[in-house]
């Protein structure tokens, strides 16, 4: 077991641990899909063995901000589109604790799409679920990076003029190694999906479907909605990246046109995350930095001595 956390004490985890004393009920509206992300998340972790001292959650603004407000682990709660950048630091100085990060599509594609881009490229050893509603909700209802063409809103009252962001193409071309994309409407395969992704060694990506009654009527609920892992029009190889691509942009165009397709679409387990290469050049201590904190006799190293050693 760790000096500062419960990582590594192995025991049967009830997905209930997870359920804050303090705000144990979510706020959002009713019938929004964030609940389907809560449940399934919940109901993800005894499938992994995690426990709520493994676990770190680090959230963006908007209604998805509140989703460690209702789950319960270490949590952090950062600015607007900044969720990834922080859990990085955190991954990378605990490598032993499951890092998670959560957004909206505001926050995730808009807002911080520049911090999704460089995480998926680096690789860094996480999971992050956007929860695209195709709108921004908590500021009631402006057009979004996933706004389809035409969507009218208060921002855009003639129809967005642009098509929107492919959030699964970019995050292939910029490198990420789990790509997936679930509905709140498909809790089955959505836990599933997340169980995966946490373990997965790399950055992982989750599209997250979530419907927003309240400021996007347009989307209703996403349904019907094709597994394409389950299904027989649909076949592809989720190690071939060619194969991959084509999948995601077929899935990426026929969102909009009324079918949606939901499933894995990209996994490459392969590839070393960010940590681990830095700790196979030396540049990472294998010793958690984290646990020096708890340690009176480790030796701190510090940049600015390492920078002044490189220029003399």
């Amino acid at each position: 077991m760790s000096a500062f956390s419960a990582i590594g004490d192995e025991r049967e985890i009830d997905r209930d641990e997870f359920t804050p004393g303090i705000e144990p009920q979510a706020t959002w509206c009713p019938g929004c899909g964030d609940f389907g992300v809560l449940k399934a998340l919940k109901q993800a972790m005894p499938m992994v063995g995690r426990n709520p001292d493994e676990v770190a959650l680090f959230t963006g603004i908007g209604c998805s901000g509140k989703l460690n407000s209702y789950f319960n682990s270490y949590g952090f709660h950062t600015i607007h589109g900044r969720s990834l950048p922080v859990a990085r630091a955190a991954k990378l100085a605990n490598p032993e604790l499951e890092v998670i990060a959560a957004g909206g599509d505001g926050d995730g594609y808009g807002i911080g799409g520049n911090h999704l881009i460089h995480t998926a490229r680096e690789n860094h050893d996480m999971t992050y679920i956007v929860f695209n509603n195709e709108i921004f909700g908590l500021t009631k209802g402006q057009t979004s990076p996933t706004s389809p063409k035409g969507h009218k809103s208060k921002t855009q009252p003639h129809g967005s003029a642009k098509s929107p962001i492919r959030p699964l193409s970019q995050s292939l071309n910029a490198g990420a190694t789990y790509i997936a994309r679930t509905a709140a409407v498909n809790p089955n395969q959505a836990k599933e999906i997340i169980a995966e992704a946490i373990e997965h060694d790399g950055f992982a990506h989750i599209d997250f479907l979530t419907q927003c009654p309240t400021w996007n009527k347009d989307a209703k609920h996403y349904v019907p909605y094709t597994d394409i892992q389950q299904s027989d029009e649909y076949d592809h190889n989720v190690s071939d990246r060619q194969e991959a691509a084509e999948m995601m942009f077929q899935t990426e165009n026929k969102l909009y046109e009324g079918e949606v397709l939901t499933g894995r679409y990209y996994v490459d387990d392969q590839s070393p995350s960010y940590g681990e290469e830095k700790r196979a050049t030396g540049e990472m201590p294998e010793e958690p930095l984290a646990e020096r904190y708890f340690d009176e006799d480790a030796e701190w190293e510090r940049t600015y001595d390492e920078l002044l050693h490189h220029h003399k």
